[in-house]
Order: structure tokens, then sequence, then C-alpha cells
């Protein structure tokens, strides 16, 4: 990997953090767990470094999963549905997208939404007899458990339904237990001190990729390489480190008001983006603090972004797609970063990349990556809610301040119309606010398009970063950062009646 650094006039804040880091002994602190780098207590971060061995102790399971794989298409399965949520699903949603599935492996994707338009999609085109089917331990990826439990029981005998799961969990969790209940084919137990969002290289990311015909002994070995170079010690930006240097930019960037991570990508690893936004915006937002990871933004004019952006450019060897928008961003004066990718699976080593640059930057921003103090503030609320709505039977009502036609609008607006209400909400925003679109829609490619089209327009409109979400699915990407951070977002939630509903089990 060539690491390319263009940031102006923060060049001289980059040079003296380093030389710090350096004096601190940052690198060799962080390899032996001192939890010192993130906080005064071990709490939450002692037993959150598991992702640090993770390459080296997965090398020798590979096989394992091999065998796994073997089986199944022998047993004539053709497709896996991954159940899950946040962090530990995007990293197979990603791979899913950049390799795509081998013939002879299977065809897997990802269900990650609980809108019943999402949920049925699945459940309609797959045929039992051929699917096989992982979950997780969140309140989400239990019911998808639940509901396609059921629905492979309802087609199957009830004695080998068990058999078209396999459970990823953390030992001694429910799902553990629910494995053993239910006979599953197979349970793998994740490294318990590996978080969500650090396992792409554990059982979480590298499972999917072995069953889909990923070489996930390909993606280790650039994730051992990575490593090694992110154990260096001498932090000189020419032969330094490149997980601290990345991080280090990120920090002092965001330190310094250009807190919007613009990611832009080539479109073979567009996707990687997502994977970047839940690990730095929940590792980051918190404390009245965070980075904003900007991801699958079309790029503009260099005058549609303000003071606030910071850009990295990753690059695939041979593509030259956003060459000429991103050099113009870089002739305008934004901070450019550049990191060129000679093969696909380079994204082993970029895993792990980020994952030390999202624990740096958090180290310079004075925040624990590992906890999530508001997404845990936000379930007890939800328990409260849902506990409320056990007792009565309703949940509260909210009234639109407007209905025009078939949209009802919500907020503390006034208006004559939908568009004068979001250009009301829209012009109450200060400089170095951003915009964050959340559906809660079923997932298509045509509602993907919509959504990128309105960003495109308030972004080229306003000069406001903008980011777009799926519910519940960006609760446990993005959330813990929308309610941490210095409260700098304005969002818009978008809700549709569902022409078919399934009952949550």
């Amino acid at each position: 990997m060539d690491l390319q650094i263009n940031i102006g006039d923060y060049r001289h804040l980059l040079d003296a953090i380093l030389v710090e880091l350096e004096k601190n002994r940052i690198v060799d602190r962080i390899w032996s767990g001192d939890y010192t780098v993130w906080g005064s207590e071990p709490a939450e971060i002692s037993n959150r470094l598991g992702w640090l061995n993770s390459p080296q102790e997965m090398s020798s399971r590979i096989n394992g999963l091999r065998q796994l794989a073997f089986d199944l298409h022998e047993k004539n399965y053709t497709h896996a549905l991954l159940l899950g949520m946040g962090g530990s699903s995007l990293a197979p949603q990603v791979l899913r997208k950049t390799f795509g599935s081998r013939d002879g492996y299977l065809d897997l994707a990802v269900l990650d939404s609980t809108d019943p338009g999402a949920v049925l999609y699945h459940a309609d085109r797959l045929d039992p007899t051929r699917t096989a089917t992982k979950s997780g331990t969140t309140t989400e990826t239990l019911s998808f458990l639940k509901y396609f439990y059921n629905w492979m029981s309802d087609r199957l005998p009830a004695e080998v339904a068990g058999d078209h799961f396999i459970a990823i969990t953390d030992p001694g969790s429910l799902l553990a237990e629910l494995a053993g209940q239910y006979s599953f084919r197979a349970s793998y137990l994740n490294d318990p001190d590996i978080g969500g969002r650090y396992s792409a290289l554990s059982y979480f990311g590298l499972l999917p990729a072995v069953l889909m015909g990923v070489d996930a002994g390909s993606l280790l070995n650039n994730s051992f390489d990575m490593g090694k170079n992110c154990r260096k010690t001498g932090l000189s930006i020419e032969d330094g480190n490149p997980g601290v240097i990345l991080g280090a930019v990120m920090g002092i960037l965001a330190e310094a008001g250009r807190d919007k991570l613009t990611i832009v990508a080539s479109p073979r690893i567009a996707s990687f983006g997502n994977w970047v936004e839940q690990l730095v915006a929940e590792s980051t937002g918190k404390n009245g603090k965070g980075i904003l990871p900007v991801v699958e933004e079309l790029p503009g004019a260099p005058s549609a972004y303000g003071d606030d952006r910071a850009f990295v450019y990753l690059k695939t060897k041979g593509d030259n797609t956003h060459d000429t928008a991103m050099e113009a961003i870089e002739r305008a004066g934004h901070p450019v970063v550049k990191l060129y990718l000679d093969d696909l699976y380079d994204m082993g080593g970029q895993f792990f990349l980020w994952e030390m640059a999202t624990a740096v930057a958090c180290h310079l921003l004075k925040v624990n990556p590992f906890d999530q103090p508001d997404v845990e503030s936000a379930k007890v609320l939800t328990r409260k809610m849902m506990a409320e709505y056990a007792k009565n039977g309703v949940l509260p009502r909210e009234v639109p301040v407007l209905i025009s036609g078939e949209i009802a609008v919500y907020g503390d607006v006034k208006a004559g119309s939908p568009g004068e209400a979001l250009a009301e909400f829209l012009n109450q925003a200060r400089p170095g606010d951003y915009v964050a679109l959340q559906a809660y829609l079923q997932p298509t490619e045509e509602t993907d398009y919509a959504l990128s089209e309105l960003r495109t327009k308030i972004r080229d409109r306003y000069g406001f970063a903008t980011t777009a979400g799926y519910g519940p699915r960006y609760l446990h990407s993005t959330g813990q950062l929308h309610k941490g951070d210095a409260g700098r977002g304005l969002f818009i939630q978008l809700t549709a009646d569902d022409a078919r509903d399934a009952p949550i089990p």
C-alpha cells in the first residue's frame, strides 16, 4: 500500500504530533495493551484489544472454515443469509459487494434491516432446503433468528431445522445457548475481547468470506503485513507507521475543525466506506467530540465543500474514475490523503489499517474508542417505551404539522408545503453542521438512488456535509456519533407505510 499525504498548512501540526507520539511510545503502549492510552480505568478498554492479534489467531482456523464450506456444498446448499446488525455484519457486506460469490460456493446475502419488506424479500426468494443462516445477539438479530427458524420449521421437519443454522457469537451468550438447544449445525465462538466494529478479521468477517469463496488466507496475509507496518516505532511520514500516521492526520484535522472525513473510493471498493463509517463514527463520537465519516457521496466541485472537510481517496490499481475531481479538490486547498491498493485483497490490510488509525485518532481526541455510552442510554429509554407499550397497548402518537397529498410532515416547523418545511428546517443550520438522512424504508436500489440525489442537492445548495443511513442499521453504526458528538447534526427521518407486514416473533 502506498500512502500519500497533502494536508497543506496542517503539515506542521502533523509533524509535531508525530514527534509527541513517538516520544510517548504510543506504538509500544498500544501493542502491550496499555489502557492508559485511552483512559484512566481499564474497563471497556483492556477487554477490547483482541483485534490487535486477531489475524494471527484466525490464521490457524481458516482450514476448518474451508471444510465447513466444502461440507455445505456437498450437501447441495446454494445460499446463505447472514442475520446481523451493525459493525459485525458490515465487513461481510463489503466483501460480498467487492468480490461477489464464486461458483461452487454459497450466494451470501446480508439481512440487517427490520423493515418488513426487507425480511419478506429474503423469505420469498430463498429455498429453505438449500439455505444456511447465521446470526448474532442483538435484539434485531435475535428477532431475525426467531422469524427464520419458524420459517424453516414450517417448511421442513422440525428435527432438521437447526441443521440450517450456524451461530457466530461470544462465549456464554444467549445465542450460544440457543445454538445448543436447537441443534445448530455449528457454533463459532469469537474472541470476547473483540467488539463488533473491530471484528472484520475475526469469525464475524472471515466465516462469511470463506462461505462465499473469498480467499480469506490472502486477506489475512495482507493484514499480517499491515500489522507489521503498524508496529513500527519510527513515525516519520516517509518510512513510518501507516496506522499511526493516518490516525494522527484524522485527529489533528478534526481538532482543527476539519471533522467531516470524506471517503472517496474507486467503484469496485466503494462499499468499503460503509465499514469505515461505522468504525470511525461509533469510536470517535462521544464526550462532545467526533469525526463524521461522509461516504458514498458523489464527488462535486470544490466550491461545494466547506472548510470542515478532509478527504481520503481510496484508489485501486488502474482506476482513474475520480482522479479529475480529487485533483481539483486538492488544488482548492482541501486536505487529501491518498491510499493506493495494488490488489483487491489489500482490503485485508485496509481493515487493520483503519482499526489502528481510529484507535490513534481517539487517543488524540481523548475518547475511549471501544465504548458506546450513548447507545446504551438509548437502549434504556427504548426498553422503557417498550414496557409502556406492553402495559398500555399503544405508543405515544405524534400529530403532523402538515399533510400534503400522501406526505405527512412532523417536527417544529411552520410551512405550507413539504418543500417549504424542508427549507425552513435546513435554514437553521450553522457552519460546521451536517445533515443526516435516516430512512426507515426497505433498502432498494431505487431508494439508494433517491437518497443520493437528495444528499447531492442539499450539499450543492447549502454546502453541508450529508450522510444517509437505513434504520435501524444506522443506530448500530453512526448512532453513537449522532448522540454523543457536539450536537451538529440535523436529522431528517423518512418513514412509510409498508405494503406488506411481517409479524415480529
